[in-house]
């Protein structure tokens, strides 16, 4: 089992939402040092003020993980000055919120350079290090978008989609190695923080409170399970997108369900600006 106690963690889209929850809890149990990435620098000051008033070990770091130079160099200053990530949780993520019609080049080159990129990148800077050490747990945070379609998320659900078969594959290749190298995927549900400001709970699948996420993922990294999807019903999504026809489908889930509704009154937040190169 995975030991937060005495470990490295390092959280990307730390400085807000369930990033900077996961990275406090996994300081209060016991974590040694804490590692946030954020492309907020208020945000980053803000959790580093939070956590050293608390007495914990927090290094921030400012990098736009959609830039693979910026995330190298900022990967070799982790390694250099606090050490190799034990836990690697990628979280940074953001969506528009429109119809695809609606969409800019910058806003689908932002979603796919964020959500899959992004991962794809902080998790190739450190691997080596990691599978060297032969020991470490990565962990993705995906989303039940990345198992159905919804309109005003088509390219965020894209992202999503692409970011849960390469978490996957990962664990595949990284379990062929035989050491203890975990991979965990996690498919929420709409989670109650600024991103999704705006939107409508489909049917029996409640809007998850950034706490209980929050206590989810970290239970499942201690426990290493392979894939938590939240809340329950989310479970049933593969199963169901495999049996019924696309139309029912759209008719009995999407409609009847009041998912393909729920992004109607989509607020959101802006999508970030870019930041100045790491040197």
């Amino acid at each position: 089992m995975t030991q937060i106690l005495g470990s490295t963690v390092l959280v990307t889209g730390g400085g807000s939402g369930i990033g900077r929850l996961m990275g406090l809890r996994s300081l209060q149990k016991q974590a040694k040092r804490l590692v946030v990435w954020d492309i907020n620098p208020q945000s980053l000051d803000e959790v580093a003020a939070e956590a050293r008033a608390l007495g914990f070990a927090i290094y921030p770091y400012q990098v736009d993980v959609a830039d693979p130079t910026a995330v190298q160099a900022t990967a070799n200053r982790v390694i250099a000055e606090v050490g190799v990530p034990d836990i690697l949780i990628n979280n940074a993520g953001i969506v528009a919120g429109k119809t695809f019609l609606e969409h800019s080049d910058t806003d689908i080159q932002q979603t796919l350079g964020i959500n899959t990129m992004g991962p794809m990148l902080v998790c190739r800077a450190f691997l080596p290090a990691i599978v060297a050490r032969g020991s470490g747990h990565i962990v993705n945070i995906a989303s039940a978008a990345g198992l159905l379609p919804n309109p005003r998320m088509s390219v965020y659900a894209a992202s999503k989609w692409a970011l849960l078969g390469w978490s996957e594959s990962l664990r595949l290749e990284l379990e062929a190695l035989g050491k203890q190298l975990h991979v965990t995927t996690v498919t929420p549900s709409y989670i109650d923080t600024g991103m999704f400001a705006g939107v409508k709970a489909p049917l029996l699948t409640p809007i998850l409170k950034p706490a209980d996420i929050t206590e989810d993922i970290l239970k499942a990294v201690e426990e290493n399970k392979v894939i938590l999807r939240k809340p329950a019903i989310v479970h049933l999504l593969p199963l169901l997108r495999g049996i019924l026809p696309a139309r029912l489908f759209d008719r009995v889930v999407g409609r009847g369900f009041n998912v393909y509704t729920s992004m109607d009154q989509f607020t959101g937040r802006p999508l970030p600006a870019a930041v100045p190169e790491t040197k």
